[in-house]
């Protein structure tokens, strides 16, 4: 891969993905040694590297880790294009790794919700050599038609281009029966409409990773859904079909929205990191 190009703008410190020249904000949090274990956080769709620290993960994590979390294209302070092909997920890989190369990060741990547990998938496929293991919260590695309206609300990818971000951010609450968290609704606020919806439009189509790839995964490997999340409880269980030493932990009584906050959820990530050595 060739060599990224690093400028900063308003503090903010960015990458281009030489592939296409896509702007890459990232973050690195920790005491600055560069032979501390690697962890990177990969958020969801329509949120940003703001939940991690949000949510309390960048906390906890720096203690032992450095801590890398990145804005995927399409979201947050990193470009967001209107073309539906710059979606593509051998893009959103080139992204993680343009960082990690940055960076002069040989191999890190992968933690990716939802979005990021769908890229993990690809990196681990595709570049297996770069993660020392993989966990995704609500992931999975193939997103399917009519996911966004699971998720969301019916209609959400229409809502977005006729009436813009506010509009989904009240109708998934009218429809969740009670208001978005501060966070959440913040980094939903800070996105393009336009850029989320070519991007939720090119994911709905994307075929996911095949069944052999999936199948000759070696790398250690572990897959955490809510018990409300019945689509991705039952990825992880299709997952664990091929690989029947994959663990699964589910989290009680958690949506998909609520997986990365579940009091569960980064408790079962740090014994995980911890298990790795």
């Amino acid at each position: 891969m060739l060599p990224a190009v690093c400028r900063y703008l308003g503090g903010v410190e960015l990458l281009e993905n030489p592939l296409d020249g896509t702007r890459i904000s990232y973050r690195v949090f920790g005491d600055g040694a560069t032979d501390a274990p690697a962890v990177v956080l990969v958020h969801g769709t329509a949120l940003s590297q703001a939940i991690w620290r949000g949510f309390g993960w960048v906390r906890e994590l720096q203690q032992q880790y450095r801590v890398i979390t990145l804005d995927l294209r399409g979201h947050g302070r990193s470009d967001k294009p209107y073309d539906e092909d710059a979606y593509d997920q051998a893009l959103f890989v080139a992204d993680v790794l343009t960082v990690l190369d940055t960076l002069e990060v040989r191999s890190a741990h992968y933690i990716g919700y939802s979005l990021g547990g769908r890229v993990g998938f690809e990196l681990a496929a595709s570049h297996p050599g770069r993660l020392a293991s993989l966990v995704t919260l609500g992931g999975s590695p193939r997103t399917g038609q009519g996911v966004f309206d699971r998720t969301f609300f019916p209609g959400c990818i229409d809502t977005i281009v006729a009436r813009g971000m506010q509009a989904f951010v009240d109708r998934w609450a009218e429809h969740l029966g009670h208001p978005l968290d501060n966070s959440t609704q913040a980094a939903l606020l800070a996105n393009d409409g336009k850029a989320l919806a070519a991007y939720m439009r090119k994911t709905e189509e994307d075929p996911g990773v095949p069944v052999h790839a999936l199948s000759t995964l070696t790398l250690p490997l572990l897959m955490i859904a809510g018990t409300e999340d019945h689509s991705r409880v039952r990825a992880a269980a299709r997952v664990q079909s091929l690989l029947p030493r994959m663990p699964v932990r589910l989290l009680d009584g958690a949506t998909h929205g609520r997986t990365p906050r579940h009091p569960d959820a980064l408790p079962a990530v740090r014994q995980w990191l911890a298990d790795q050595g």
